[in-house]
């Protein structure tokens, strides 16, 4: 890889889900890059299609849904049609996901000492099993796991739901990936765990270019954490654009609704702002661009899909009427 080049670069990706209804467009021509070290924020309420395009990356996408076009260069390699024993090379070693459920991670029936050194130990055969030991111990402690030596030795069903969250958290720190994917990880946690593990994620990212992409629903976590954000709805990237740029100015009127909502932006003892409508179905979407029937500032030209443009800066935007006023100001 040219030292220029982003460690992801993902390119038109298209994930659908052949159902009984019909196909749903769970992921629709999604692009965007992640560089050495950076961190992005990939956001969107539920059913936006961020977790999807996660677990696209990373090929744990099972039937129903299929990856149908697109491509995910990793490190220039691209990921797309490899076979299961070729990404299972990848995973966990150079690119570890960290779910929101952490059982999708733990085993249940093994100490977690076993778990963590055989993660160790599966990809670096130089390294002595008291070494792996030690890297696992200190693995624990970077998550603020209290006495690292005596829980190394517990079981999964020994630790409370935030605590096995964080020995997930821990696994996929291990061995220092190049590409990390965390789909929603800390919302179990309190704000004290929560902070510490956000501070970890960063300081990972400087020391040792590990790119991260951090999926999430909360806009507070990405604005101390990531460098740059996608906005998400209905399967299709939005807005993109430096996280000062999007959150100060945001133009996309998605984006605007979103953070209009965080209660941080009313006037105290102002009603709460809430976007109007649902989400559409993904079976079910709108000739045109899908936020129209939630939208203000829809017209006729809104029945025609936008494309990406960039109407300011270096922004991103999937729209025909973005708000380009407020972000000059």
């Amino acid at each position: 890889m040219n030292d220029g080049a982003p460690t992801l670069s993902v390119r038109n990706l298209e994930t659908h889900f052949f159902t009984k209804e019909g196909v749903a467009k769970a992921v629709d021509n999604v692009s965007f890059d992640v560089a050495k070290g950076e961190i992005m924020g990939l956001v969107g309420e539920s059913g936006s299609g961020k977790s999807v395009t996660g677990f696209s990356i990373i090929g744990l996408v099972d039937p129903p849904g299929e990856v149908v076009g697109g491509q995910v260069l990793f490190n220039g390699e691209n990921l797309v049609g490899l076979n299961d024993d070729q990404m299972q090379g990848l995973r966990g070693n150079r690119i570890a996901m960290i779910f929101q459920d952490p059982m999708m991670t733990l085993n249940p029936v093994l100490r977690v000492d076993t778990q963590m050194i055989e993660t160790v130990l599966a990809h670096d055969k130089s390294v002595s099993k008291a070494e792996a030991r030690q890297r696992s111990r200190d693995a624990l402690g970077q998550v603020g796991i209290p006495s690292p030596d005596e829980r190394l030795k517990a079981y999964p069903h020994q630790f409370s739901g935030g605590m096995r969250q964080r020995v997930a958290i821990a696994i996929a720190l291990l061995n220092k990936p190049d590409l990390i994917i965390a789909d929603e990880p800390t919302t179990a946690l309190d704000v004290t765990i929560q902070g510490q593990i956000l501070y970890e994620a960063q300081k990972l990212c400087r020391e040792t270019g590990t790119a991260l992409i951090w999926i999430t629903h909360d806009l507070a976590v990405v604005a101390g954490l990531a460098d740059k954000i996608s906005v998400m709805y209905a399967g299709r990237v939005v807005e993109q654009g430096t996280i000062d740029d999007v959150l100060d100015h945001p133009v996309h009127p998605y984006t605007v609704g979103l953070l209009g909502s965080v209660p941080g932006h009313n006037t105290r003892g102002q009603r709460l702002f809430q976007i109007p409508g649902m989400t559409p179905s993904l079976l079910k979407l709108p000739a045109g661009c899908a936020f129209q029937a939630r939208c203000p500032r829809v017209d006729e030209a809104c029945r025609v899909e936008p494309e990406i443009t960039q109407p300011v800066g270096a922004r991103n935007v999937r729209c025909f009427h973005p708000h380009l006023q407020e972000a000059a100001e």
